[in-house]
């Protein structure tokens, strides 16, 4: 593969596959726009859970563990007894949200297109 070349964007560390291993998991994009939809960019750990329906607790911890990890977003411990624990989105984060609610946007808009696809085996979608 020569540098510059059109094979460097098939490349396993390419950036359109970094960006997907990102979003390997379901709840990545949903944890970004629900903290940037609903809660301005920041939230509790018990507010983002009961904003997220079907989310058990573990997987939350592990996906917000993973993003923070990522650099998607911090984790604040306020010195209170019991201590609060409040996630917020980093600036990059924030750049990565602007494509999660294309998608978003264009999952409402496309709706009737969406409910003609055949529902996966591990789909939770009522047919």
């Amino acid at each position: 593969m020569k540098p510059g070349s059109a094979d460097e964007d098939w490349r396993e560390d390419c950036a359109p596959r970094r960006v997907l291993e990102l979003f390997a998991t379901k709840w990545t994009s949903m944890v970004l726009h629900t903290l940037h939809a609903r809660h301005g960019g920041r939230a509790r750990t018990g507010v983002l859970h009961r904003s997220l329906p079907g989310i058990s607790k573990k997987m939350l911890t592990q996906t917000l563990r993973e993003m923070e990890g990522s650099g998607l977003l911090t984790r604040h411990v306020a010195g209170t007894v019991p201590p609060a624990v409040e996630y917020r989105l980093t600036s990059l984060g924030t750049r990565f949200v602007e494509p999660v609610e294309l998608l978003y946007a264009w999952g409402r808009a496309n709706a009737d297109a969406l409910d003609g696809l055949e529902a996966r085996p591990t789909s939770r979608r009522q047919g």
